[in-house]
């Protein structure tokens, strides 16, 4: 029996684009002017996306429903996971270069019974030298029961005085599976003689709840290299490059990625690594610091593989060369 399932997609300019707007945050209160070019939120600079996965009758994974809005793109599920040869692999992509002043975004992911996918980006997001407003980004991320995400963008690099801002709420099942990393340049750090921490703020809030509204988690931390620096032992000391993991799953699968986890200092090559237990029985918090972006994706991914192991029962495929 043959399934013809076609995808949901809109990308009408007609249908309304969700407000991003973080007014409100007092850490961006010194960013507020409107940009001199265009405005905030200007057609082009305010991207949307959402993402439904589900399960088709034949037990695959698909990519059931798209919203897009430039510059945000996705074009199609790919199929390349050897390991999970039914798990849809998703690119998000920009036709907009950096992220500049005035920009929006929002993301909403959701994934229904059962489903599983990974997302991630076509390259590293850049965030533009900007003198007026700030970028900012909004992702809403929801996990029905028994399903699984491995949400794994390539890393954002913050330019000269740049403003950033992001806010990411979770609802997940308590069934359910998140993988969800974020790594963040000092920035560029091989530009003339060196832009690392040289941004004006990078503020990033994640918080997680049930589907019935119980929380379990928020963290959130501000940057501001004016007001403290960086460098300071207990914020980033010596490394440049910063990793921050959420894993939320069930507490007998999270126990045992615990166990399975050996923080570690490896002063030979400058790489660093903890973990600790979320509120709640929610799940995991993973932290990595090293010296370039290559090595620290690496530790994430190996940590990945742990978690793949233990809910799925399936290792992580190599990495392609080009990543």
């Amino acid at each position: 029996m043959a399934f013809d399932y076609q995808l949901r997609e809109t990308t009408s300019s007609s249908s309304k684009i969700p407000e991003v707007d973080f007014s409100h945050c007092s850490e961006m209160a010194p960013y507020l002017d409107e940009p001199q070019a265009m405005y905030v939120g200007a057609p082009g600079k305010h991207g949307y996306l959402r993402l439904g996965f589900e399960i088709d009758p034949r037990g695959k994974c698909i990519l059931r429903d798209l919203d897009r809005r430039a510059p945000l793109i996705v074009q199609q599920a790919l199929y390349f996971d050897k390991e999970m040869p039914e798990m849809p692999c998703v690119y998000i992509l920009s036709s907009g270069g950096p992220n500049v002043e005035g920009d929006r975004y929002q993301q909403d992911i959701y994934l229904k019974k059962d489903a599983f996918a990974f997302v991630t980006t076509g390259a590293a997001t850049k965030l533009a030298e900007m003198t007026h407003n700030y970028s900012g980004l909004i992702q809403n991320i929801t996990l029905d029961e028994g399903s699984y995400l491995e949400f794994m963008p390539e890393p954002v690099y913050p330019c000269k005085h740049t403003r950033f801002i992001s806010d990411t709420t979770i609802k997940v099942h308590p069934t359910a599976t998140l993988f969800y990393s974020e790594i963040f340049m000092g920035g560029r750090k091989y530009y003339g003689e060196g832009e690392l921490f040289e941004y004006d703020i990078l503020s990033v809030c994640s918080h997680a709840e049930r589907p019935d509204g119980t929380p379990l988690f928020r963290e959130k931390f501000i940057i501001d290299p004016k007001m403290q620096n960086p460098r300071q032992l207990g914020i980033m000391g010596d490394y440049d490059v910063f990793a921050n993991v959420i894993v939320l799953t069930p507490k007998e699968d999270a126990d045992k990625i615990y166990e399975a986890t050996e923080p570690f200092i490896d002063r030979e090559n400058k790489l660093a690594c903890g973990i600790t237990h979320l509120p709640n029985d929610s799940g995991l918090l993973f932290k990595v610091l090293g010296m370039e972006p290559g090595p620290v994706k690496k530790v994430v991914r190996d940590f990945l593989d742990k978690v793949r192991r233990t809910v799925k029962s399936r290792p992580l495929p190599e990495e392609f060369p080009w990543r």
